[in-house]
């Protein structure tokens, strides 16, 4: 079974080949990395040829405009040959295992849709919240209270629920999950940490506000949520924001 993974990049020599490193390093072999170069000016585009001249696994698509990393997400959705689609951003790490545990947890139980715990790390690697965890199962109406769910966890079983596509909105990956689960979808959670999500220590302050907007525009603008019961949703997002800062 063939596992498309998408990374869209900008500018990301940082950390890109620590990402595809991880990727390289799965236990679980049958696998394409695509990745995509949103106009990057930096060296990502040679990091990332480096590593495509060793393995044709490892393919790089490049866009002609600048568009965005839902549109680049978007663009290595189209040119995904596998069964399973996976993410993984430009800074962010997988475990070794994190390929063959998940898909045994989904082959095991047909699951169409799955993600899992992760970790969080800083810009050196230092781990900072160890775990962060997911709960059995999510539906839609629990994802509009509360989005559990990491992007560079995700899988999903395109024969099944066909490829879905990423909205150009602020949250995009919040919205696509959305989008999934308002099918009477379920995404099953597999509580243990099998990657590393990079938070960028010095921007948390600043994005709070912006994120805050963000999903209230998903909700109202995306899901479309009368006004009176996006409130009702937000203040879930409110209170989770809360309880982060206090613990």
């Amino acid at each position: 079974m063939l596992v498309s993974i998408i990374t869209p990049f900008y500018n990301s020599g940082r950390f890109i080949s620590e990402t595809i490193e991880s990727v390289i390093n799965q236990t679980y072999s049958n696998w394409e990395l695509i990745l995509v170069n949103d106009c990057s000016t930096d060296n990502s585009v040679a990091v990332v040829k480096k590593f495509s001249e060793k393995d044709d696994r490892v393919k790089l698509i490049e866009l002609k405009v600048n568009s965005g990393v839902a549109e680049a997400r978007n663009e290595g959705l189209r040119s995904a040959k596998g069964q399973f689609i996976a993410f993984i951003d430009s800074d962010d790490l997988w475990d070794s295992s994190k390929l063959e545990t998940q898909l045994n947890f989904m082959c095991t139980h047909n699951y169409a849709f799955s993600h899992t715990a992760y970790r969080k790390i800083d810009n050196s690697g230092n781990v900072f919240v160890n775990k962060v965890e997911v709960s059995a199962e999510v539906n839609y109406k629990s994802l509009l209270k509360h989005n559990e769910i990491g992007c560079l966890s995700v899988m999903y079983d395109v024969s099944q629920l066909g490829k879905y596509y990423f909205p150009r909105i602020g949250h995009e990956d919040y919205a696509t999950w959305l989008q999934i689960l308002r099918n009477s979808i379920t995404s099953y959670g597999l509580n243990e940490v099998l990657g590393s999500y990079r938070v960028h220590i010095g921007s948390v302050s600043s994005n709070k506000m912006k994120a805050a907007r963000y999903t209230w525009g998903v909700l109202r603008n995306s899901e479309r949520i009368p006004f009176i019961k996006a409130l009702y949703y937000f203040s879930f997002y409110a209170m989770n924001a809360v309880a982060r800062r206090i613990l």
